[in-house]
């Protein structure tokens, strides 16, 4: 399967995930982004097992000091995403604002509604982190994501998205694994 195909894939899945997340309702949105974050926290050592194979593939791809030490999941880094998503967790709900209103000389009511846009493809290089902080954002708003980071944070990435949809399916039964695909 070329990379065509593989994305194609991709968006065919993540769009077949994205009507179950319409139906979420704030306080289960929130829930579950709080789950994600508990397991990002409750699975450090997972995840810096998964950021030592990538730190180790930076050697061979000789990656400067910079992009390098972007790569590095720490104890903080892990503890910042995690916060990130709670903070996400408390931020007011997009899905059903009212954006604006119009009446019309007939009496007829005009809404502009924000409704999720359904499947959010995000590329990113070098930055584990993206990964919990895009598909937190997208999955609040109602939104499935396609993330593609750059290879050499593959391992990282992978586990991440891992743990997020694992932590949401415990949380909300239904929860479709391809919300957030990487």
């Amino acid at each position: 399967m070329n990379l065509t195909e593989q994305m194609q894939q991709l968006a065919k899945r993540s769009k077949s995930a994205a009507h179950r997340l319409t139906q979420l309702g704030t306080q289960q949105k929130n829930r579950c982004l709080e789950a994600m974050a508990q397991a990002l926290v409750d699975h450090q050592t997972e995840i810096r097992e998964e950021n030592a194979r990538d730190l180790e593939t930076a050697k061979t791809m000789q990656l400067s000091k910079a992009m390098t030490d972007r790569l590095v999941l720490d104890t903080s880094r892990i503890e910042g995403m995690a916060q990130g998503l709670r903070e996400i967790a408390a931020l007011p709900d997009p899905v059903g604002r009212e954006l604006d209103r119009k009446e019309r000389p007939n009496g007829l009511l005009l809404r502009k509604m924000a409704t999720p846009i359904g499947v959010i493809v995000i590329i990113y290089e070098s930055r584990p982190n993206v990964t919990a902080d895009a598909a937190g954002l997208c999955f609040k708003s109602g939104n499935t994501t396609i993330l593609r980071g750059g290879k050499e944070a593959i391992h990282s990435n992978q586990i991440i998205a891992k743990l997020m949809v694992e932590a949401a399916q415990a949380c909300e039964p239904g929860f479709p694994p391809d919300a957030i695909q990487v």
